[in-house]
């Protein structure tokens, strides 16, 4: 079986509170993930052990019912749920870390990571299949990272923005 680390990193024009209560929310991420259609059943407040389902685009029109279960939570700093209803992607490992850094204009800012561990089974043909489904989930990471810095843009306080 074939293992993947896919990675991307962003600044999130946020402090790391502000980012930390949006994505702490499973009830939001429909909101900001690029992937996610609608979150069909969650918990709120993102809670170690409890599980969370969504509606997926995956790749180009197809679509996924995934189930994310929270697997460690350290606040303000890490996230890491694992999913399964991706095939043939399996073993899908999510996490979220954050780090406080300051913008040019010394206003507190988040640099986010966000990564996602797979296996992909079918020998020869997963690694053909993870070079077309790969591009295609940097671009999402990317995009559901803009995403999230927009929303809290759009949410801040008028006095911070």
């Amino acid at each position: 079986m074939n293992r993947f680390v896919v990675a991307e990193t962003a600044v999130i024009d946020a402090p790391i509170g502000r980012v930390w209560d949006v994505i702490s929310r499973t009830d939001r991420y429909a909101e900001w993930v690029a992937g996610v259609i609608e979150v069909t059943d969650h918990h709120g407040v993102a809670a170690v052990g409890r599980t969370y389902a969504e509606r997926n685009r995956t790749l180009g029109p197809l679509r996924t019912a995934s189930v994310w279960t929270v697997g460690e939570i350290e606040p303000f700093k890490r996230r890491v749920d694992t999913g399964a209803g991706f095939a043939p992607l399996q073993d899908v490992t999510s996490t979220f870390e954050f780090r406080p850094v300051q913008s040019a204009d010394g206003r507190e800012v988040t640099e986010m990571l966000y990564q996602v561990e797979y296996a992909i089974a079918l020998g020869p043909l997963g690694l053909l299949l993870d070079a077309v489904q790969q591009p295609a989930m940097r671009v999402g990471m990317r995009t559901s990272m803009a995403n999230l810095s927009t929303l809290l843009r759009s949410e801040a306080p008028r006095s911070a923005r």
